[in-house]
């Protein structure tokens, strides 16, 4: 009986310690293939569908809900389906716009393969309400994207809408009430809609489809995870590593499956310990609306890409090309610009992590974002949802990679600037400092009140932001 119950033991203790060593190697498996995403820190988004081909408008007139006005002027999905007729991006480029994102610094790219009006922007077997059976277009555009991407060292992901589809009869909504955002005009009964039919029926076979039609796919990012269960959270997020193990998966799948979190139109206030991104319009709108020429300047994004890396997290910087297949002239320009500034300074952005304190202000400023005013200033909360600040102000952002800290001086108009969070002590104790991209020769006192650095001159359309290597 003794022998027994100490073989019992025995196997009982290996077990746990296998079933240990599992879970160990699952979570280290997960961190490695995060590592590369980790370090991008700049990515670029993409929303483009039937809803860039209206441009904004329906029935002669400003249309209610930009790219969601299916929902908002209560568009009967065959109506709606009927912009694909004239839908034919001719000028359609992918290595073009894969160049535009690289030369811009971003190091991956996210693509709406099916938005909320249920379209699918490529070729779906399981489905012929795609760009190749309804369009005169009849290509496969999300292919010539992706072998783009290959060709430049571009990672790329596929956005999915996953609780939401307007085209299909079993998709429920509870946000901001039961059957707010699901299709009641051509599906009224609320209460027949079954989530689990929508989701075997059409979402696992697409998703299938991209992870099985293009060759690696490295994020699937999904949207409104909606009424999905944990079960389901769960199956999917195991239907997608068992056709790719290393695919990466964002936090809308649900249910805390995913692998880094996600906010929509804000920056989180303090830096987190965990992966997490902030996906932002440059104008106020994601997919393309022609009137929408109201773009943040490069100098506003570039600030907030600063401010998102030194919080420790990826900016997906979003624009919407035209329904003729084309960045936006005035999205291209501000690329364009970042660019040039990129690089010449991202080698403090790359790889980098938050250092002890994220920023310091170098004036007297009142920061309040747009998500603290008034609710009743924005009544289109999922279309036009801009949260993030739009104030200038001088401050410096911080940084840190291997031995060396990252010092971005922003927006100033003083010849000397004096930061404080490197007053000299002896953990503080500089001995090298450099302007990054260039072999000027940088002015500098470490002090007891702080360190007091010279600016370098700015020429006319340069962004005004330095970023300085320092050694200690």
């Amino acid at each position: 009986m003794k022998t027994l119950f100490l073989k019992t033991l025995f196997i009982v203790s290996f077990l746990f310690l296998l079933l240990g060593c599992n879970t160990k190697n699952k979570t280290q498996e997960n961190q490695d293939k995060m590592t590369w995403w980790k370090d991008a820190k700049f990515g670029m988004f993409m929303h483009w569908g039937l809803y860039s081909k209206t441009a904004g408008f329906w029935d002669g007139r400003k249309a209610k809900g930009k790219e969601h006005f299916m929902l908002h002027e209560r568009i009967p999905w065959k109506e709606y389906a009927k912009i694909a007729d004239d839908f034919n991006p001719i000028d359609f480029d992918a290595e073009k716009w894969v160049l535009t994102a690289k030369e811009a610094g971003m190091q991956y790219i996210v693509i709406t393969s099916k938005h909320h009006d249920g379209f699918a922007m490529f070729n779906s077997p399981s489905s012929d309400y795609d760009i190749v059976d309804r369009t005169p277009y009849a290509k496969d555009p999300m292919k010539a994207l992706v072998d783009a991407c290959r060709k430049y060292d571009m990672k790329f992901g596929f956005y999915y809408s996953l609780g939401r589809d307007w085209q299909d009869p079993d998709a429920p909504t509870n946000w901001p009430v039961k059957a707010g955002r699901s299709n009641t005009w051509d599906y009224p009964d609320e209460d027949a809609k079954v989530f689990n039919t929508y989701f075997e029926r059409k979402v696992k076979p697409q998703v299938k489809e991209l992870l099985t039609q293009y060759g690696e796919i490295d994020i699937m990012w999904f949207d409104t995870p909606g009424m999905i269960s944990i079960e389901e959270s769960k199956e999917l997020r195991k239907f997608i590593l068992d056709i790719q193990p290393n695919c990466i998966i964002n936090s809308r799948i649900g249910n805390d499956e995913g692998d880094y979190l996600v906010t929509e139109q804000k920056i989180v206030k303090e830096k987190l310990n965990k992966p997490w991104e902030a996906c932002i319009t440059m104008s106020r709108n994601w997919g393309f609306v022609e009137y929408d020429t109201v773009y943040k300047s490069s100098e506003l994004m570039t600030r907030q890409l600063l401010e998102i890396v030194s919080k420790g997290g990826n900016l997906l910087l979003n624009n919407g090309p035209t329904p003729e297949g084309e960045i936006t002239q005035l999205a291209q320009e501000r690329l364009a610009e970042m660019g040039r500034w990129m690089q010449q300074n991202s080698e403090g952005i790359y790889g980098s992590s938050p250092w002890k304190k994220t920023n310091e202000l170098l004036a007297d400023v009142s920061i309040v974002s747009d998500d603290e005013k008034s609710d009743s200033e924005n009544t289109m909360k999922d279309a036009e949802n801009d949260a993030t600040s739009k104030l200038i102000f001088p401050e410096v952002r911080f940084t840190q990679k291997e031995n060396y800290l990252y010092a971005y001086v922003c927006s100033t108009t003083e010849k000397n600037v004096l930061i404080k969070s490197l007053a000299f002590d002896s953990k503080l104790k500089i001995n090298t400092i450099k302007i990054l991209g260039s072999n000027q020769k940088v002015k500098w006192k470490q002090t007891n009140e702080g360190l007091q650095i010279e600016m370098p001159l700015y020429a006319e359309n340069e962004i005004p932001i330095t970023g300085f290597k320092i050694e200690f």
